[in-house]
């Protein structure tokens, strides 16, 4: 080949999009992804696609996202069933209501979960270490609910009475009550303590409430948070009560405040492991990381409209404050 010929070759594969590695040539691969809450998109899943595309993957060309946002479990059930069905290549399963619809459909398609909360002792993983299995991912989604509420008597001193939303159906939400109660003790905080499970109960819950009768809200259960939030949201602020977010986003919504995980930065890193998994590296090789860089973020205008003063030690300590 003499030198123009080679020049102009080369140029041409360089010219050429390069695939992302391991790709068998012209695959395009299918990836369910479910969440439950109509009211809200995970920021997750923006991290995801962006981290997936610095990777190489372009929606349309080399992979297809089946996205679902659901109302509740059974829709997420029926979309897992849907999702093996439809023989995706793999499964990314936002928080934990529908990991647990996940994990009964199918013990052989991969599965990436996203903050979930105890993954080991609700049967998702053998542990963090050696997952097991087909199902791999990243934990942690404020499993903290103690320093929650040592956080929200620190930001609000005159928290003496305490309305706590909790759902006896989600076991998480029993062993948060838990530490939820122990905290109470410790600030010396009484807690009004109400099953909901729906946002007819929710809505029936405030409604009972007099002025004076609590002065905050916190939501002890993932499901809860994680279903009809803006719900809640709507009506401590129609109560001019003082409301624990759980997440920046409801934050800038208009919660009072929030210590947990980016997780946009969580769905970038999530990236990483479907990629290998697509790959042909096995969920099981894959460890669960713990997310554990924790954010506090104020909405300092909620505080104000509250009558609250910010204490200077949080100002300090905040990761963000919303003016």
């Amino acid at each position: 080949m003499n030198r123009r010929a080679f020049v102009t070759g080369l140029g041409a594969v360089l010219a050429a999009p390069i695939a992302v590695e391991g790709q068998q040539a012209g695959k395009v691969w299918r990836i369910g992804l479910f969440h439950v809450g109509l009211d809200h998109v995970p920021p997750s899943l923006d991290g995801l696609r962006e981290g997936l595309t610095a990777l190489g993957y372009e929606e349309g060309k080399n992979i297809h996202f089946d996205w679902h946002n659901l109302a509740d479990e059974d829709a997420a059930r029926s979309t897992a069933h849907a999702f093996v069905r439809d023989r995706v290549d793999l499964i990314v399963a936002f928080e934990n209501q529908t990991m647990r619809a996940a994990r009964t459909v199918s013990t052989e398609i991969p599965v990436v979960m996203l903050h979930v909360t105890a993954p080991v002792e609700n049967g998702f993983i053998k542990s963090f270490a050696h997952p097991g299995g087909n199902v791999t991912g990243f934990a942690g989604l404020g499993d903290f609910p103690s320093k929650e509420v040592e956080l929200f008597k620190e930001l609000v001193p005159r928290l003496n009475r305490l309305l706590v939303l909790f759902d006896a159906g989600d076991q998480v939400s029993l062993r948060w009550l838990t530490d939820v109660r122990q905290a109470a003790t410790k600030l010396k905080i009484e807690l009004v303590e109400r099953q909901t499970v729906s946002p007819a109960d929710v809505e029936r819950v405030f409604a009972a409430i007099k002025p004076g009768d609590v002065d905050g809200v916190f939501v002890s259960s993932p499901d809860l948070r994680t279903r009809f939030f803006a719900n809640i949201l709507g009506l401590a602020f129609k109560s001019h009560l003082p409301l624990y977010g759980h997440r920046r986003e409801w934050v800038e919504k208009g919660a009072l405040f929030s210590y947990n995980l980016d997780l946009r930065s969580v769905g970038k890193a999530a990236a990483r492991y479907v990629d290998k998994i697509l790959k042909g590296t096995k969920p099981a090789d894959l460890p669960v990381e713990q997310s554990s860089q924790f954010q506090l973020i104020i909405n300092a205008k909620t505080a104000k409209a509250l009558g609250l003063t910010i204490p200077p030690s949080l100002l300090l300590r905040a990761d963000q404050v919303i003016e």
